[in-house]
């Protein structure tokens, strides 16, 4: 399976701005890219029933024969909190294999797939299980989105190092510019870029409403293509 498990620093750091622009970056590159962001806590009321807006998202990111909303998010959760939480509620329990079938359906038709986890890395999605679990299972490089703030630094190296510990290969980060008013922001950026073994894929500025087409041309994805990647096939 070739692909990509899309991480962050934290919730609300710009993983979904940062997966989308992924998606519209390789498949510029000609590549069939099916997104998926297998658990998702908080529905919106759509035309066609209850969805998720970071799924949507994705969906638009695809572009034409994207897959079904209930395809790139095979578990939603109707409140917009820690999903193990949302799902109690509504009497749910969310399950591994269900999770990894739905991505080798994905992965059956497309190049690779962008899969986006749920908030940080270990966030609980069930008794015993959580989103580092998910991204052990699936086995996928991981790429880390790294939200420029106070207190990034230490999030950014406990997350690389507990994607090495999982047994996973750290592919990329993106640093994504969520405080505008953060001090020393680019002296943070190189000191993450000395201590990150692995590249730097660009860098995100903060602008509401970003355009996530416009933003993968700051994305450098030429290290993720790079003959014999595990990341991605070329072409």
């Amino acid at each position: 399976m070739k692909g990509l498990f899309v991480t962050g620093t934290d919730t609300g750091v710009g993983k979904t701005l940062a997966a989308c622009a992924l998606v519209h970056a390789l498949r510029a590159r000609g590549l069939r890219v099916a997104p998926m962001k297998p658990v998702a806590a908080g529905a919106v009321a759509t035309e066609g029933g209850w969805a998720n807006e970071d799924t949507i998202a994705l969906a638009r990111a695809a572009g034409p024969g994207a897959p079904a909303l209930e395809a790139i998010t095979p578990v939603l959760l109707r409140e917009p909190m820690a999903p193990h939480i949302a799902a109690a509620l509504e009497g749910r329990a969310i399950r591994l294999e269900p999770l990894l079938e739905a991505h080798r359906r994905l992965a059956a038709r497309s190049d690779f797939t962008v899969v986006e986890g749920v908030g940080g890395f270990h966030v609980p999605l069930g008794e015993a299980f959580d989103a580092r679990d998910l991204a052990a299972a699936l086995g996928l490089p991981v790429v880390l989105v790294v939200g420029l703030r106070l207190g990034c630094l230490n999030h950014a190296l406990l997350t690389a190092d507990s994607v090495r510990a999982a047994g996973l290969r750290l592919a990329g980060w993106i640093a994504n510019r969520i405080d505008p008013a953060m001090a020393a922001a680019d002296e943070n950026v190189a000191a993450l870029a000395e201590r990150l073994a692995a590249p730097l894929l660009g860098r995100i500025p903060f602008q509401p409403g970003a355009d996530p087409a416009a933003l993968a041309r700051l994305l450098d994805v030429s290290p993720l293509l790079k003959k014999g990647s595990e990341s991605f096939p070329t072409k």
